[in-house]
């Protein structure tokens, strides 16, 4: 009984109001002839495969889940699955953002993204394998020879063969310096593979001919610890030397993990045993090679929750609408009606709108993110591309984590605007609950993201990318104030975002100095100093887009879409951004709390 209908208005609003990416293409060779048409036309096609094609087999998929043959190892996917991939290839949307030297379309980054927001919402599991197989063609294009580029790159652009990260062991999850698969080097220069390994999101399917695994593994000399482990290109079927398909390699699914969401999507045990693969960069250094496909797959997580909290907060609305209970606090409001419909509750709004900034907000962050990826490729300017990947790194956690965890609080909040309808599996709301909770655990959990900001990203180089950051909402915040026809109006915005960027400046520096003497106050003050952080970005793109929205109705522009905004962003900033006080106080509390607690953990 759920809908979806692709967000093409906020979408445009973000492009080309927010980050008016065709003015920053001008200054990309690569992209500078690319129009706000053709952008608005490719995503307006997109939204018709998602909404027409992959959403409709959403909630069958969750029924149905994956099946593995054990005789022969093979896993098939949903009623519906492989021919909404073939439909898929056959569009080209494999091929959207990868290289044209590949059989790409070339399109920008932050064009994908807005693709990848969809189809999560329509069916994030469905999504799952094409998005793996974008990380894999990642790590291939920046760490792999020029002979395995031409080999495989191609026919993962035309989505001919898909891709999987091959990572945990059952006795290492996120430590994956205690991993024990062993790679044995041949005379041909290739690799015998030999494991098993856990959790592998796509390990096998009946969607494309061939699976090109990148497993971590350890040569027979490597040093303990991560320090010791390289990447090997393992595919599921060997390639000749003309491309085509040889034999069967030894690498197996051997069981289908039973979850809690995400049911369509194959989870896999996989049992390597002597498969034939190929080393990816250099030896001992494939966790740097794993990271390029593990932070776009970060940013993927964070998609994904935008896309749940998107679809969730669309049915809500819906169903909030029409659902009649009760009357107003304020006396009846349609007296023709037995009671008044629900959205005349002040928690239900609240609900609504908590779902609403989520998704707006995250849609902002994420866009920019993926802008700034295009700059660190594409701009001519180095300082530009050096500057960029900087902030792509400092903002990386804070989308998959602040997203995510965005996002488990606004399926939870839809849900409950159904009451009880909403524990029902008809009305598809507790899918998208279920669905969206793995987000939050896999590709490093989000306390391991939290941990990777304030320790790496921010106390690791004092600060000074926090800084650059903060540079831009200064600047922000100065041309709003010179604003004469919207200074006064954005000042319920700019006050606050003024402050919480004095305070973080205070907060980061109190909590830098506690860890130089107990390195347990990171871990303690982490999680909800990723929270703040998020919130600063978040109060950032709220009233940048509170700014332009004030403009448009200053200048006498019709359309509602403009005051909509502005009450989301008021909304945010009184009911959502408060939280940071709380956060700033337990974080600030310290570790002892945490820590000395033996007697009370037995």
């Amino acid at each position: 009984m759920s809908t979806y209908t692709p967000p093409l208005r906020d979408m445009q609003f973000v492009l080309h109001e927010l980050l008016q990416v065709t003015d920053v293409f001008k200054t990309m060779p690569k992209h500078a002839d690319l129009d706000a048409d053709t952008i608005n036309a490719v995503l307006e096609e997109g939204g018709k495969f998602c909404a027409g094609v992959t959403f409709p087999i959403n909630a069958s998929g969750d029924r149905e889940g994956c099946t593995l043959d054990l005789a022969t190892h093979n896993v098939t996917t949903p009623k519906g699955y492989k021919e909404a991939y073939a439909q898929y290839v056959e569009g080209g949307w494999p091929a959207l953002s990868a290289q044209p030297q590949y059989g790409g379309q070339g399109l920008p980054i932050v064009i994908n993204q807005c693709m990848y927001e969809m189809l999560n919402s329509a069916n994030q599991a469905w999504t799952m394998y094409p998005g793996l197989a974008h990380g894999a063609h990642a790590a291939i294009e920046a760490h792999g020879t020029e002979a395995q580029k031409e080999m495989y790159l191609p026919k993962i652009t035309r989505g001919e063969w898909l891709g999987t990260m091959c990572l945990t062991e059952s006795h290492s999850g996120t430590d994956l310096g205690l991993l024990r698969s062993k790679a044995e080097p041949q005379a041909d220069g290739s690799y015998l593979i030999t494991g098993s390994k856990i959790f592998i999101s796509g390990g096998d399917s009946d969607l494309a001919a061939n699976i090109i695994h990148l497993v971590l593994a350890r040569l027979p000399d490597a040093p303990a610890g991560s320090k010791g482990i390289s990447l090997f290109l393992v595919p599921k079927f060997l390639v000749n030397a003309d491309g085509t398909l040889g034999a069967r390699n030894p690498i197996f699914v051997t069981g289908i993990e039973h979850k809690m969401g995400i049911n369509g999507s194959a989870t896999c045990q996989m049992s390597i045993d002597g498969a034939q693969g190929w080393m990816i960069g250099q030896p001992n250094k494939g966790l740097a090679a794993m990271f390029v496909m593990m932070n776009a797959a970060r940013i993927g997580v964070g998609m994904q929750s935008l896309g749940l909290t998107e679809v969730a907060y669309q049915n809500a609305l819906a169903y909030a609408k029409d659902r009649i209970q009760s009357r107003s606090l304020t006396g009846p409001k349609d007296v023709s009606k037995p009671a008044d419909s629900i959205m005349v509750h002040p928690d239900v709004r609240k609900m609504l709108l908590t779902a609403k900034a989520y998704a707006e907000g995250g849609r902002a962050m994420s866009l920019y993110c993926a802008l700034l990826i295009d700059k660190e490729h594409n701009h001519p300017d180095e300082q530009v591309r050096q500057d960029s990947a900087e902030l792509v790194a400092l903002l990386t956690p804070i989308v998959k984590a602040f997203l995510t965890d965005n996002g488990h609080i606004a399926t939870n909040a839809c849900m409950q605007v159904f009451g009880g309808h909403g524990f029902i599996k008809e009305w598809g709301m507790e899918q998208y609950v279920r669905d969206n909770r793995i987000n939050m655990i896999y590709e490093g959990t989000n306390t391991v993201q939290s941990l990777d900001l304030l320790g790496r990203k921010v106390l690791g180089n004092n600060g000074e990318s926090l800084k650059k950051f903060g540079k831009q909402i200064a600047a922000f915040v100065s041309a709003a104030k010179e604003d004469e026809q919207t200074a006064e109006d954005m000042e319920e915005f700019i006050a606050p975002l003024t402050d919480l960027a004095t305070k973080m400046t205070a907060f980061t520096t109190e909590l830098g100095f506690k860890a130089f003497s107990n390195a347990n106050e990171v871990g303690a003050a982490s999680v909800d100093y990723l929270r703040v952080a998020g919130h600063l970005v978040f109060g950032y793109f709220f009233a940048r887009m509170a700014h332009i929205s004030l403009k448009a109705i200053a200048e006498g522009r019709g359309d509602k879409f403009y005051q909509g905004k502005l009450q989301t962003a008021r909304f945010y900033f009184a009911k959502l951004m408060p939280e940071t006080l709380t956060l700033m106080a337990t974080a600030k509390s310290g570790a002892a709390a945490l820590m000395d607690t033996d007697a009370a953990l037995v």
